[in-house]
């Protein structure tokens, strides 16, 4: 995967630039530790999910600017000779603490802490806070999908609507963090080894002279794996059709595994294809529903007694329709040893390198502790140092233990937090230590910039 990263050194926008330019001409070189964090929540959200580092640390270890890039720049006519032969030999050279993916975390606590030199960890910027807004939001939303569909199966048919290639292949990987038992998205199932699902389109069954000539070629070919797209005329004569052939592949030693709804009122479909299904001896064969789902759907159709094994969720679980971005940000907290913040109103920062701390009783999450970073506190330090010096410190983690790890996490969230609307908010303190640091760096702001006394 690093050859995907190799040329991003210029995704970022301009303002990190002329920065940079004018750290390097005042000769600012020193660390500065960067923190990104989520102010608020989205509609009806509780929590997020921790997806997209994987990403950043790529990028990260292969931050450099080729000579086209420096070219291109030199073109902009803003930069001098001086500070373009500065970035030719520059690498991301900092620290990284970040909250590992397939964790929870709430909104004001740091997913991720960047300590670098002031122009490293200023240029890095937009493409960290582009990596993890993406995938935490839509590992969140099909997390709620997840949720919605109580221990039924879920695929990924989000790639033919997602804003671009990148969050296609995005999308399939934060939705199997999630959950999702795969996707039908080919090239992610290449990149990222998540399994490939899929079947046939109405235009298959449409090609044939009749539909059950369509349903009998596909169960010719691939008859370990016939799941059959029964809706294309008549969704309950195609059930009937389904058992026809269901009954003829059992009669030659092989087994129907679904049929599929993709229209129409599922929940009585469901229950009617059931019934077909059941009275042909054919009681093992899934009914997988399509069209429009999401988490909302999902759940009212499971409420109103749908009878539905699995569930491919595409468009609006792929741009998380509902809320698509996070109020994601990106502050300085720590300039050479000096903690700092910003008291605009509504975005306050917190100072200093920080901590969080976790605590759980009997199994259950009960309360995080946002901290100091040298503080030691009750509780698991979830903030894990997985790059020194540019480096990672871990090689990249298997998706199948991220994904264990977030199904470990979600278990131990109260069901409070989890609602699909209106969600309790997790308690999140702020510890004593930050607190007093806090209130010292406020009262210094207001009195130096301020004029108050």
């Amino acid at each position: 995967m690093k050859g995907y990263y190799n040329n991003l050194a210029l995704l970022t926008d301009l303002y990190e630039f002329t920065m940079a330019a004018c750290y390097y001409h005042h000769q600012m070189f020193a660390p500065a530790t960067f923190s990104l964090f989520i102010r608020e929540y989205p509609p009806h959200r509780g929590y997020f999910v921790s997806a997209g580092l994987e990403e950043v640390l790529n990028l990260l270890e292969s931050f450099h600017f080729a000579q086209d890039d420096l070219d291109y720049l030199a073109s902009l006519k803003l930069f001098s000779e001086d500070f373009l032969h500065y970035l030719s030999n520059l690498r991301f050279t900092g620290d990284v603490f970040a909250i590992p993916e397939g964790r929870i975390f709430f909104k004001e606590e740091p997913v991720l802490e960047i300590t670098a030199p002031i122009i490293e960890a200023q240029l890095v910027e937009t493409f960290v806070m582009n990596a993890i807004n993406l995938q935490v939001t839509i590992a969140t939303k099909a997390a709620r999908c997840v949720y919605a569909a109580k221990g039924r199966k879920l695929v990924d048919f989000s790639l033919r609507r997602t804003q671009g290639i990148d969050a296609g292949l995005k999308v399939a990987r934060a939705s199997y963090i999630a959950g999702f038992i795969g996707t039908s998205n080919v090239l992610a199932g290449k990149l990222y080894n998540i399994p490939v699902f899929g079947t046939m389109a109405h235009s298959f069954v449409t090609s044939f002279e009749r539909e059950i000539d369509a349903f009998r070629a596909f169960a010719e070919m691939f008859p370990e794996n016939t799941v059959l797209l029964i809706d294309t005329y008549d969704t309950i004569i195609g059930a009937h059709k389904a058992a026809i052939v269901g009954k003829e592949m059992a009669a030659a030693g092989k087994k129907l595994k679904g049929v599929r709804l993709d229209s129409g009122d599922l929940v009585r479909l469901s229950k009617e294809v059931r019934a077909v299904l059941d009275e042909a001896e054919l009681q093992e064969v899934s009914i997988f529903a399509s069209g429009g789902l999401d988490e909302y759907k999902i759940a009212h159709l499971l409420e109103q007694g749908a009878e539905i094994d699995a569930f491919g969720v595409g468009t609006k679980m792929g741009v998380s329709a509902d809320a698509p971005y996070t109020d994601l940000a990106y502050k300085l907290v720590q300039y050479d040893g000096r903690p700092v913040l910003k008291l605009s109103t509504g975005k306050r920062t917190l100072v200093g390198e920080k901590q969080v701390f976790r605590i759980e009783k009997e199994g259950r999450l009960k309360q995080d502790i946002i901290a100091l970073r040298d503080e030691t506190l009750d509780g698991e330090p979830i903030l894990k140092q997985v790059m020194k010096n540019g480096k990672r410190i871990k090689p990249s983690e298997d998706l199948k233990v991220i994904r264990e790890r977030f199904k470990e996490e979600f278990a131990k969230l109260d069901e409070r937090y989890k609602r699909l609307k209106a969600p309790e908010h997790f308690p999140v303190q702020i510890s004593p230590g930050l607190q007093k640091l806090q209130n010292q760096v406020i009262f210094k702001v207001r009195e130096k910039e301020l004029g108050e006394s």
